[in-house]
């Protein structure tokens, strides 16, 4: 397929944005970068300071690479920085900017996916995340590698996880293969009354969720540190109790969710759980009748491993923080599952204990091994 891009030419700069592609007609960030800036102690500097560890470190790219960065209204002054800063890289950058999203896990208009397949670098900070669609899925397989960055504020953006050491997290991530190997049994507790148990494929851990996405057909979050694997479908029973973030909500109650064979039956909790109801019952409303009860599917299961991770009530960094663990409920497709169901929101546990067959990795919130 011939490629969307033209070359600059040299005299060109990189702050010249005429390689900027706008491909909907939706409310737009501002021009240019000196404004509109959501903290008045965010610096221009400090956004393009932490742009270049994505675009240099995180994702290395390299001279004529194509580069696609997707963002929406909410997170327009990060992807013009990342534009900036690609631009360094190569001359085969482009920023697009989409209309926000209803839920994670939707997928983005037409035109983005289809531009999403002809790239090798794809970049997305977007309010909800497309890391589980089927846009982000073909642009993997046409051998893009990708980086997603739901809920990203500008704060976020430069403080907190995304500051943390990428190559240690990475190291630490490859230590954990030993503490996997041949564990087919997980068990969760905490004092809230998380109390499940449910099997794995050992060899289905994702370790490599470690910031550093430099081959094709690798995908990371940003910011990274994170172990998941998907629940073996219809083998989970038991209570989960989410004490820390749902989606992008600091919890002031916790959420109790009840499963019987990997399915949520019932969920109990403050005006939240009404929420999540009509949500679920949404998306499950957009499916074949024999489908819709796949939306409540246990889709996830992770720890965090970063360090410099905040509990802050986004649950991209707080899925992160070292020593939670989290849940996510909706679509596993992208994790080999059979429930497509188009929607995909995880949920925090700030201090578990967990178990693999009988060994403990975590105690009250703090690794034992």
């Amino acid at each position: 397929m011939a490629s969307p891009f033209r070359r600059k030419k040299a005299k060109e700069g990189v702050e010249d944005d005429k390689e900027i592609i706008e491909v909907v007609d939706e409310e737009q960030p501002e021009d240019s970068l000196e404004n509109g800036l959501d903290n008045g102690e965010i610096q221009i500097e400090d956004l393009l300071e932490s742009a270049k560890q994505v675009t240099h470190t995180c994702m290395d790219i390299r001279r004529g690479e194509n580069v696609l960065i997707v963002c929406d209204p909410t997170t327009g002054e990060i992807g013009q920085a990342l534009h900036q800063t690609a631009t360094q890289r190569s001359e085969r950058v482009l920023l697009i900017v989409m209309p926000k999203g209803r839920h994670h896990g939707e997928e983005p208009p037409a035109p983005v996916a289809n531009l999403m397949r002809q790239q090798q670098i794809v970049i997305a900070p977007t309010r909800y995340s497309l890391t589980h669609t089927r846009a982000i899925r073909s642009a993997l397989k046409e051998g893009a590698r990708v980086a997603t960055m739901p809920g990203l504020t500008n704060e976020m953006f430069i403080r907190g996880g995304m500051t943390a050491d990428f190559d240690d997290i990475k190291k630490n991530l490859s230590n954990l293969t030993s503490v996997l190997r041949r564990k087919k049994l997980i068990h969760v507790k905490d004092s809230n009354g998380t109390d499940v148990e449910f099997e794995i494929s050992w060899k289905e851990w994702k370790l490599d969720d470690n910031g550093i996405c430099n081959r094709p057909r690798m995908i990371t979050n940003l910011p990274a540190g994170k172990a998941f694997v998907m629940p073996k479908e219809g083998t989970m029973n038991g209570t989960i109790v989410i004490d820390g973030t749902w989606e992008s909500t600091l919890l002031e109650e916790p959420l109790e969710l009840t499963i019987e064979n990997g399915i949520v039956i019932d969920i109990k909790g403050d005006s939240t759980a009404a929420h999540i109801r009509q949500q679920f019952g949404e998306a499950a409303s957009r499916l074949r009748s024999r489908d819709r009860e796949a939306v409540w599917t246990v889709a996830e299961f992770g720890f965090g491993m970063n360090p410099n991770a905040r509990l802050t009530g986004h649950v991209l960094e707080d899925e992160k923080r070292q020593g939670t663990c989290y849940f996510s409920i909706g679509d596993n497709t992208s994790l080999g599952g059979t429930a497509a169901v188009g929607i995909h929101i995880p949920g925090v546990i700030t201090k578990p204990s967990v178990w693999l067959d009988d060994s403990q990795l975590l105690d009250d919130g703090k690794f034992i091994q």
